[in-house]
């Protein structure tokens, strides 16, 4: 049996202030095996993001441990939100800014970086500034950016947040078809759930904060295309959205709304 790529034990991690301590994730345990696309999913506020700085290692549990099986912290590639390309650079020096600081940039990084380019159909804009793309298009960027520095697992905190929700569904579903391709390891933090089970092979769930790892969903469809749109088609598609949604509102308080 192959072994998991990453594995979260009993973690915990807790925010400190003078008011006291607030416990965000308690005692949270899961595997990701080589290759798998996984969302984490949960209520506003109940530490999704603080998991992943942790699995970033931007940041360490309070107990428990996270164990990276053979990729170590220079080999996850981390993107947020916003796209944060320098608008004084190009998009191909944008693309290139990780290898020039760690001084691996190669011919055949550079190489590499055009064939992104290419993949992703932004290849005709690589001379072009981040002022002249689209929001989808900088998003496109900003994840060739990562990807150029080839990680064994990649961490994408909300990517398509900023966008509208048309480009947010090409972007997404065109981008989640070529991490799938290139087999790297994904964790996808959304909190669209009609997003997660587009994309992902399995979706954990988080309870409200302090977090705990309500459920792991498993998610098979069955597409009628490969066009972005075409999960959301998919026979099983209500079925997952209905069990996430029972899931999700269950931990919400009904007299918030």
């Amino acid at each position: 049996m192959e072994q998991p790529i990453l594995t979260c034990r009993d973690v915990c991690f807790s925010y400190h202030s003078l008011s006291g301590e607030t416990i965000a994730l308690d005692h949270i345990s899961f595997q990701i095996n080589k290759g798998e696309f996984v969302a984490i999913v949960g209520p506003s506020g109940c530490g999704k993001s603080t998991l992943l700085s942790l699995i970033a290692g931007l940041t360490a549990p309070a107990s428990g441990e996270i164990l990276l099986q053979g990729a170590g912290s220079e080999k996850i590639g981390y993107m947020l939100q916003q796209d944060h390309l320098f608008e004084w650079r190009t998009i191909m020096k944008n693309i290139l800014l990780g290898p020039e600081i760690n001084r691996s940039l190669t011919k055949e990084k550079e190489e590499y970086a055009v064939k992104l380019l290419k993949d992703y159909g932004l290849y005709r804009f690589k001379d072009k500034k981040p002022a002249e793309l689209s929001g989808g298009m900088k998003q496109r960027a900003a994840l060739i950016r990562t990807m150029v520095m080839e990680p064994e697992l990649l961490l994408l905190d909300e990517p398509f947040s900023a966008l509208d929700y048309q480009t947010r569904l090409m972007v997404s579903g065109d981008i989640g078809k070529i991490i799938k391709k290139t087999g790297i390891t994904a964790i996808l933090i959304t909190h669209d759930l009609s997003e997660a089970i587009s994309l992902a092979d399995r979706i954990i769930v988080l309870s409200k904060r302090p977090a705990t790892v309500k459920k792991e969903l498993a998610i098979h469809l069955t597409l009628p295309d490969d066009s972005p749109l075409a999960p959301r088609s998919a026979p099983e598609f209500s079925k997952y959205f209905s069990i996430l949604w029972k899931e999700i509102s269950d931990e919400y308080d009904a007299n918030i709304f």
